[in-house]
């Protein structure tokens, strides 16, 4: 023991208590009598296989947190199945990290994980602030070794910590924000909570030109140069910079609200006149901004595009065929419609958009003069899809649609195949859809950066007009609209279903406007189209006009 150490037997629990500026305190159950404090010198034990059993995860823990505890971190690492990872991350706590005194308590096992309570400080220059969190282990079997050992994840250390990120005390690299609404409303985590790891993004790109002045904070240091740090204490506060965004505090409650009704779910608003973004909300178990990044296969919301090509190409129009069979073959695959569409070989194009008749489209896209292309280009030139050039503030993905051959181009047309599409992709091809103009989404004024937005050559009046008709066939009589219900003015939607392969259910896909707001909402395993997605839409839309 080193100087300055003390060790006694308090009521059945083993304590260690470290003098100076080390570790403090660790909770050990006595079970680890007769074993070895310094990682399994001696003789080798038989291998074992299989689960590890109570007392081997009791054990495994308890090593594993004890020498944690005392600041002993190859010990520690020496406990897990990663020693190599375990010990840079665990070293990096009481180094760079300035935490100190600490103490852990082990929860109740749970068979082979074991909750742990954290309570420790943080010190630097002068100052220190208590830290305290929850998090837990699981334990397995080595596979050489056969020894029980800590299955090595970076959340073991500290929930939020992902492969390759570290923890660091000392001056924030970039001041703190107070991230303002367009109509002057502070925007905090607290307030909206799934706006938390955006306010995070925006502060790593804008926090140096928004006039603040850093503090000293304990932070995670992220090794994806993509995802953006996390203040986890602030020991000294800096000086915050203002930071002006297009959210309307309104929108953005409503969307908050709305997501939390229904797991895995996002949503975004935009305005269609300026491309501003009006809200963006997440209710998911990671920290995913899903609504800007997600890549997932958007249903029949991409029907608008597709609808938009056969108009711009001449293959049909809003009131020319689009005759709705029971199946439609192409190249060999066979494509249905939802169970209970009802089949009309007379069906127009608006009628078969408004009912979501899969078959109709992909039997329009064998005519002349559509090729593979066809559906790729009117994706880019026109709606501002998948050239990979959005500017939007922070990270975010600008939809995919390729060029496919074989059953993928019908597949495509239909918003399944190979085309991916976030909530934040769906609501600009709304907004391009009713007005006639792309305009890239963004959530700070490229006036600040001096960037470049996205630009696409846009849509015809006459098309303008047909798909704001069809859409407003579609909220008022078609697919739509019953989530639509009760919503006045001049509105519009399509719904979305997308079939995942090992999903049970679809997602659930809606984008929909209402005056001068369009909105795109995405759940993960949600159902039908109006089933999840349709009422949050419907909700943010209920904001405004």
């Amino acid at each position: 023991m080193r100087k300055g150490a003390k060790a006694a037997i308090v009521g059945g629990v083993f304590v260690v208590m470290l003098g100076g500026a080390g570790y403090g305190a660790y909770n050990v159950l006595s079970a680890l009598h007769g074993s070895s404090a310094s990682g399994g010198v001696g003789a080798p034990a038989a291998v074992k296989s299989g689960p590890p059993s109570a007392d081997e995860v009791k054990e495994a823990s308890a090593r594993f947190l004890a020498a944690w505890a005392k600041g002993d971190a190859s010990t520690a690492a020496s406990y897990t199945n990663n020693a190599g990872a375990a010990g840079q991350l665990l070293a990096a706590y009481g180094g760079s990290a300035h935490i100190t005194a600490v103490h852990i308590t082990p929860g109740a096992r749970s068979g082979d994980s074991v909750p742990f309570s954290v309570k420790a400080a943080v010190s630097y220059g002068g100052t220190s602030k208590p830290l305290t969190y929850d998090s837990e282990l699981t334990v397995v079997r080595g596979m050489t070794t056969g020894r029980a050992l800590v299955d090595w994840q970076p959340s073991v250390v500290y929930p939020s910590l992902e492969k390759g990120d570290t923890l660091v005390t000392g001056e924030a690299k970039v001041p703190p924000i107070e991230a303002v609404g367009r109509d002057g409303v502070v925007l905090t985590a607290e307030k909206y909570p799934s706006l938390g790891p955006i306010l995070d993004a925006l502060r790593e790109k804008y926090g140096d030109k928004a006039g603040g002045k850093p503090g000293i904070e304990l932070s995670v240091e992220r090794a994806n140069p993509n995802t953006p740090g996390k203040t986890l204490l602030t020991l000294v506060k800096g000086t915050p910079g203002k930071l002006h965004t297009t959210i309307r505090a309104a929108a953005q409650a409503a969307a908050e609200r709305a997501v939390r009704q229904y797991p895995e779910s996002s949503v975004v608003a935009v305005q269609p006149s300026t491309g501003e973004v009006l809200a963006v909300a997440n209710h998911r178990k990671d920290q995913f901004n899903a609504a800007f990044e997600g890549r997932l296969a958007p249903g029949s919301t991409m029907k608008i595009v597709t609808s938009a090509m056969l108009i711009d190409n001449r293959v049909t129009s809003m009131n020319g065929p689009a005759p709705c069979t029971s199946t439609a073959t192409w190249q060999s695959q066979t494509f249905t419609n939802l169970k209970g569409l009802t089949a009309n070989e007379h069906a127009s194009l608006a009628n078969s958009f408004m009912r979501s008749c899969n078959t109709a489209f992909v039997k329009l896209i064998d005519e002349k003069p559509l090729t593979d292309a066809s559906l790729t280009a009117e994706a880019e030139q026109r709606f501002g899809l998948g050239q990979n050039n959005w500017k939007t503030g922070i990270v975010s993905f600008d939809g995919s649609v390729p060029a496919s051959t074989g059953p993928d181009r019908a597949a495509n047309a239909i918003g399944q195949g190979q085309v991916q599409m976030s909530p934040l992709n769906m609501a600009s091809v709304t907004a391009t859809a009713i007005t006639g103009t792309f305009r890239q989404p963004y959530l700070v004024s490229p006036k600040l950066d001096g960037r470049q937005l996205a630009t696409a050559k846009g849509l015809s009046s006459g098309t303008v007009a047909q798909l704001r008709a069809m859409m407003r066939l579609t909220a008022t009589q078609g697919t739509a609209a019953r989530a639509m219900s009760g919503l006045g003015g001049d509105i519009g939607a399509k719904t979305g279903s997308a079939e995942v392969d090992g999903q049970a259910r679809s997602n659930s896909w809606f984008t929909g406007y209402r005056g001068d707001i369009a909105a795109a909402a995405m759940t993960q395993q949600g159902g039908h189209g109006g089933d999840a997605a349709g009422p949050i839409v419907a909700a943010v839309l209920r904001t405004g006009g």
